[in-house]
């Protein structure tokens, strides 16, 4: 069965979101347990942070769905919540972008200014910046950037490379 068929079955429904979660599993890929993460923060299955979390811990693949869904719909709640109405494309990337990020960053960031301001091709570009942790530009982000950017700018007028 399908990521996004598992998901529907554990109750999310949204269209949206469930292709925003295909982006986000694609994106974090699967490790049926704890590792920490290139800034140190220890992490399970598809990037699911939890306080309660410990290194040494396996998980299922069935465990490892649940978390992605419960995640998925937190911060896709969270999303729709402190952002305008957002194009179906824009709402994929954005959720796979404050997946990665969470929630304060994406709160205090230019890129949810520029998108509350209606600069939306200009909140796209922003999610190229984001190509840092702990001070270090890493590959497996700058490819994800260009993937939400891809998404984020589908139905916008015209981008100009950057």
């Amino acid at each position: 069965m399908a990521i996004s068929q598992r998901l529907m079955a554990l109750g999310l429904t949204s269209a949206v979101a469930l292709s925003g979660g295909m982006l986000v599993a694609e994106n974090e890929g699967l490790v049926l347990g704890t590792y920490l993460d290139p800034i140190g923060i220890v992490t399970s299955c598809y990037g699911h942070t939890h306080k309660a979390l410990k290194l040494g811990q396996d998980f299922t693949e069935a465990q490892c769905l649940e978390q992605l869904a419960v995640d998925l719909s937190h911060y896709n709640a969270r999303l729709l919540a402190l952002s305008p109405p957002l194009s179906q494309g824009e709402h994929m990337a954005y959720l796979s972008f404050i997946y990665n990020v969470g929630i304060g960053a994406f709160t205090r960031s230019t890129l949810r200014k520029k998108l509350q301001n209606d600069d939306r091709i200009g909140a796209c570009k922003e999610l190229k910046r984001w190509v840092y942790a702990a001070g270090k530009k890493l590959a497996g982000l700058v490819r994800r950037r260009q993937s939400e950017f891809v998404f984020c700018t589908r139905n916008l007028a015209y981008v100009r490379p950057i």
